[in-house]
């Protein structure tokens, strides 16, 4: 049976709620999320929100400093907007609730890597838990808003794909399929405007800060129904995710070294001030790289995060989140150093898309970390990820209210048809297939790339695409196998940009090519065709 709305937003992170509770001022919405509605990398979120606010800082000296950590590939006019409209989107999460740190003179703000100034906006250490929870609260209460948990996406709804045709050489999305986690069943939701505020892709990676839900399902969708993505080489990886074996995906936030916390190798030895001029302050891409190569040149396991000189109240009072996670693992944050290692953790790229979220398909919008506004460029600089969810949203709120109006009946979409499938003999394969792709991507395509690495990879990762492919026509799909097909063409994608960028730059660092070059200035845009025909080509 299906279901029909006005704005279907498919995510319940910042970007998506923002959006559905501006939206839903003049029109219905529905949001849809796959797992839980709090599940999402906003909950996880522990820095905040980059914006000015103290009186010594300035828009320029932010713009300035969002520009030197992209390495060249920001959109200039997108950093202006984003970083001037910050103060604003900020006031407006207060009016809705979020209770963020103050001090008697304002804002409490902290500093993080990239920064030269104070001014990431906080609550504690966990800033993203409370912004996700006053939104949930908004939004759960609003008359017009309907949230629909336990339903995973499958595939956008395309006007090509009804009509059998394109009107005016633009397709057109209604909608999505989405699976019922707890029925099975797939069923079309039709509406006006679809937004993907899906969030990252951090689970295709073998270790990762993300939770499970961030199996960029978005992006490959969007790419499938043939929107252009761009900047997908450009992955972040944190440098400070717990090195525990008991530990899931913790990190310790990038604020601890904003308030004075040193990385030592496990002698003691501290490296990073040797390694760049702002030590441990230093753009993540840098740090990242640095704790890696000392790793791999001292064959240690891992690195120490120590702020056990800084006095332990102070310590507790500004990571309490952190200080009794760790406690949790027979570790003290304020007494002794804390083994970290990098783990993948933020996409710059995405779907590309304006600031108000329009992207190539009409009726498909794109906010947060699945859509590439031109913010973050060749690396993101702390915190300014919240920053763009709250800016994008506002805009593309617009942007879906516009459509609403201008648009008439919502075509009819045909039943998911489960014909000729048949249910799955085993699952040692998808399982096998869940672990070879996190496996070849960790590996061949992290941190530090080789050209031989990388056509490794994309070798590897055509075979494996082939095999869910087959499977994905052939059986009747459950959770773990659509999420399976959404990382092996996320890894793709990022195999086939990282190959077509002959130089390091940002986060993308290739041995062979080390240096950046001028000429490749730009933005490296992949669309559906090319790749698959070279993929079929080698096969």
């Amino acid at each position: 049976m299906s279901t029909a709305t006005d704005v279907l937003v498919l995510g319940s992170g910042i970007g998506g709620l923002s959006l559905a509770l501006k939206a839903a001022e003049r029109s219905r919405v529905l949001v849809v999320t796959k797992k839980q509605d709090s599940d999402s990398n906003t909950q996880y979120a522990q820095g905040g929100i980059a914006a000015v606010f103290d009186p010594s800082d300035s828009f320029r000296a932010h713009e300035r400093d969002t520009l030197r950590t992209g390495a060249g590939l920001c959109d200039e006019a997108v950093v202006r907007q984003v970083v001037r409209e910050g103060p604003e989107r900020v006031r407006e999460l207060m009016a809705l609730g979020v209770g963020f740190n103050r001090t008697s003179r304002g804002l409490a703000l902290g500093r993080e890597g990239g920064h030269s100034k104070r001014r990431i906006v906080h609550a504690s250490d966990f800033t993203g838990r409370a912004i996700e929870l006053a939104l949930l609260a908004r939004v759960r209460a609003h008359p017009r808003i309907r949230l629909l948990e336990n339903r995973l996406a499958v595939d956008l709804i395309l006007d090509s794909r009804l009509r059998r045709r394109r009107s005016g050489g633009r397709d057109a999305c209604w909608g999505v399929y989405a699976l019922d986690r707890a029925s099975g069943r797939i069923a079309p939701i039709t509406a006006r405007v679809t937004v993907l505020a899906t969030g990252g892709s951090g689970k295709v990676y073998l270790y990762t800060t993300n939770p499970d839900v961030a199996t960029g399902d978005g992006l490959a969708m969007a790419y499938r129904a043939g929107a252009a993505v761009a900047d997908l080489e450009f992955v972040q990886f944190h440098p400070t995710c717990l090195y525990h074996p008991e530990a899931k995906s913790f990190l310790l936030s990038e604020a601890l070294r904003g308030e004075g916390a040193v990385l030592r190798t496990l002698d003691g030895t501290r490296f990073m001030p040797r390694v760049h001029r702002d030590a441990e302050l230093a753009p993540r891409d840098v740090v990242a790289r640095a704790i890696d190569r000392e790793m791999k040149r001292r064959g240690e396991p891992h690195v120490l995060l120590d702020i056990s000189h800084r006095p332990a109240a102070r310590v507790r009072a500004r990571f309490p989140n952190i200080v009794a996670a760790l406690r949790r693992y027979g570790l003290d944050l304020t007494r002794e150093p804390v083994p970290v290692v990098p783990a993948a953790h933020y996409q710059c790229g995405g779907v590309r898309a304006g600031l108000d979220g329009r992207t190539g398909i009409d009726g498909l919008l794109a906010v947060g970390e699945v859509a590439r506004t031109g913010l973050h460029g060749a690396n993101r600089l702390a915190s300014n990820s919240l920053l763009e969810a709250v800016v994008g949203a506002h805009h593309a709120a617009a942007a879906a209210l516009d459509r609403v109006t201008r648009v008439g009946r919502v075509p009819r979409a045909q039943p998911w048809s489960a014909r000729g499938t048949r249910r799955p003999l085993e699952t040692v394969v998808f399982d096998h297939h869940w672990d070879a792709v996190r496996r070849v991507m960790w590996d061949l395509v992290g941190i530090v790339r080789t050209d031989r690495r990388l056509a490794l990879a994309a070798r590897q990762l055509d075979v494996l695409a082939e095999e869910i492919e087959r499977d994905y026509r052939a059986t009747r799909l459950s959770p773990d196998l659509i999420e399976l097909r959404n990382i092996a063409q996320v890894g793709r994608l990022i195999v086939a940009a990282a190959r077509r960028r002959p130089e390091s730059r940002g986060l993308h660092a290739n041995l062979d090519h080390p240096r950046p070059r001028a000429a490749w200035a730009r933005s490296i845009v992949l669309r559906r065709g090319r790749l698959e025909r070279r993929a079929a080509a080698t096969l």
